[in-house]
């Protein structure tokens, strides 16, 4: 997929010169998506994760946090289009519509949806029966790895480009969903952090490899997820929240004008 993206801007570009269609910090944007997306699968860090719960968490919070928004930013549907050959592009936009692929992904990429199943998702798997599944089951593994980032995928879409409506309600609600959404991750993340019982026991199985004990191991994972993840949200939200500002009264004003 993000060779056939790449691909993609590569012959847009060639055709109608560099930037159409896809701009340079939107390419630049895809391409760091990758690069983070490939640290946390392909690295040694997947494997370090089956070892120490807070190398696991920094893996996903690189999937959820880092990758998911920078690919979303790239605007890569264009350019996955450009990378079809020219004959193919017009039977693949009608197959999506046949099987019901472009109706599901509206549906799904709404911003209140969205919500729902990142929140969902993220939860449902830290709960100790599924995390320890995904720990001892590769097949379950790939499954959380495949979940969280379809999730976040899903997620950013719906604040970047999903629709609130035009113009300040848009913003005004993306920053809404960021802000419930540092919330109810800094709650798990917290609750992870004050524990005083390992909430998975195969890290205890696996508590000689490091210094830290398997309780530490996971307080450190929780204070991940409850820091700097929180910080992210927040620092998303304070953009958002300053295009909300930019399209406030000062904007309309000219609309206005123009009527009188």
């Amino acid at each position: 997929m993000g060779g056939l993206a790449l691909a993609g801007i590569v012959r847009l570009w060639r055709e109608a010169g560099v930037g159409a269609g896809v701009r340079r910090w939107q390419a630049g944007s895809f391409l760091l998506g990758w690069l983070a997306t490939g640290v946390a699968v392909l690295s040694p860090l997947d494997a370090l994760g089956e070892r120490r719960f807070w190398l696991h968490m920094v893996q996903h919070e690189m999937m959820m946090l880092v990758a998911a928004p920078l690919l979303v930013l790239g605007s890569p549907l264009a350019a996955l289009v450009w990378g079809l050959p020219a004959r193919w592009r017009g039977p693949a936009a009608r197959w999506t519509r046949r099987l019901g692929l472009q109706a599901a992904t509206r549906v799904l990429s709404t911003p209140l949806t969205a919500w729902w199943v990142h929140a969902v998702v993220l939860w449902a798997w830290h709960a100790p029966a599924l995390f320890e599944a995904a720990l001892r089951r590769s097949w379950v593994h790939d499954l959380q790895h495949l979940s969280f980032f379809g999730s976040a995928l899903l997620f950013w879409w719906g604040l970047f480009q999903g629709g609130h409506g035009p113009g300040r309600g848009r913003h005004g609600a993306a920053v809404f969903y960021l802000f419930t959404t540092t919330v109810h991750t800094a709650v798990l993340g917290a609750l992870l952090t004050v524990s005083e019982r390992v909430w998975y026991p195969v890290y205890l199985e696996r508590a000689s490899w490091g210094t830290l004990s398997a309780l530490e191991d996971q307080q450190l994972g929780g204070l991940i997820m409850w820091v700097p993840g929180g910080v992210v949200y927040m620092v998303a939200a304070l953009v958002l929240f300053a295009r909300w500002m930019d399209d406030g009264p000062e904007r309309a004003a000219p609309a206005t004008g123009a009527g009188q």
